[in-house]
């Protein structure tokens, strides 16, 4: 585009008006499952959350959002992007340097950014973000009229092979008494990071109010101290909440945590194709004895809000140690191939982004 210049452009705040131009630049982004355009009208009403356009020539070529997490130290980029015919300009270190100057001036207490990206991130972008965790992506897709038999097939695998202590679901209480537990969230968030429905949070209490308050369903297993050998776990002080009903005994696993937890929301419509949806389930910890519990029971409840006629993407995120239990269940249905790695990067605010161009306001 010979007649482009970063001075030319324009970057504001994103209104409910320019909806359908941001829907315009984004077509086939995260493979089809892109949440935006659900996720657009509910997330201006945040107040944790900043929206910017960019306007060339008075069109929208490209959107970027931030929130703040982590009790207000940190913010996240999310949604990214740049329409097609004006890639490779400098548009995303425009917008992100813009955002980022934002955050700096209105947020002063703010000291990281963190952000998610699946395989092979820019190196400029890793230069700034370094790479602080990695968790495995496994996703399949699950047709109106398959549908059924294979609910009815994941519920044979279970009855035939699962070993594990049955799930619990959990009530918001019982969730906020798991994080008063420090040697439970050492289980469960290694990295001392929660990814739900690639939200990169810290594994905090301060959290939860984002999380409780999103009609999320948590799920629940834990080994007993006598079916799980001191070797092959490591041991805490800090007890279990005492109202969580304990699993019945099953042979132990070594090196493994003894707990798992997991979480979903309800499937929302995604615009790969009329009457697709997307659901999420997250998996915490490294137990694979309850992995298939924990997924069937997600599906099992959440489908049924599906509306008539609807197929589902179901996309699990859980450590790469995971990987196999989670594929291996979900042998037999038919792979969706989108990404196979969420990446977790984070660095400091205390510097641009990079070299900008301050765009006209």
């Amino acid at each position: 585009m010979s007649d482009f210049s970063l001075r030319d452009v324009q970057i504001l705040p994103a209104t409910a008006s320019n909806y359908s131009e941001v829907m315009a630049i984004s077509n086939g982004i995260n493979d089809g499952l892109d949440y935006l355009p659900y996720k657009y009208h509910e997330w201006l009403a945040d107040p944790n959350r900043s929206m910017f356009i960019v306007k060339f020539k008075g069109k929208v070529v490209a959107f970027l959002s931030t929130l703040l997490v982590d009790g207000g130290i940190t913010a996240l980029l999310q949604s990214l992007r740049v329409a097609p015919i004006m890639r490779g300009h400098g548009i995303a270190g425009v917008i992100r340097g813009y955002a980022l100057d934002n955050l700096r001036c209105k947020n002063p207490e703010v000291t990281k950014i963190r952000v998610t990206r699946k395989e092979n991130p820019p190196a400029a972008l890793l230069k700034r973000y370094p790479v602080v965790h990695s968790k495995a992506v496994v996703s399949v897709l699950l047709p109106n009229n398959q549908m059924e038999d294979s609910i009815k097939a994941l519920r044979l695998r279970v009855k035939r092979d699962y070993v594990g202590a049955p799930p619990v679901v959990l009530s918001p209480l019982e969730v906020l008494d798991l994080f008063e537990n420090p040697c439970i969230l050492e289980h469960l968030f290694p990295k001392g990071l929660l990814i739900g429905g690639s939200l990169p949070l810290a594994a905090h209490k301060c959290n939860l109010k984002l999380m409780l308050g999103s009609g999320l369903l948590w799920i629940y297993s834990k080994s007993t101290h006598s079916d799980t050998p001191s070797s092959s776990v490591t041991q805490c002080s800090h007890p279990a909440p005492t109202h969580i009903n304990p699993p019945p005994q099953h042979p132990p696993l070594p090196h493994v945590s003894p707990e798992l937890l997991s979480l979903s929301s309800a499937p929302i419509p995604v615009p790969l194709a009329k009457g697709t949806h997307c659901l999420n389930i997250d998996l915490f910890g490294t137990n694979p004895r309850f992995v298939q519990g924990h997924i069937l029971h997600h599906l099992v409840k959440q489908i049924p809000v599906l509306p008539p006629g609807g197929s589902v993407i179901c996309v699990i995120v859980a450590e790469e140690t995971l990987r196999g239990a989670v594929t291996d269940f979900l042998q037999g249905i038919t792979p969706f191939h989108t990404r196979k790695n969420l990446l977790v990067l984070e660095g400091s605010l205390q510097n641009p982004y990079l070299p900008h161009i301050k765009a006209k306001m």
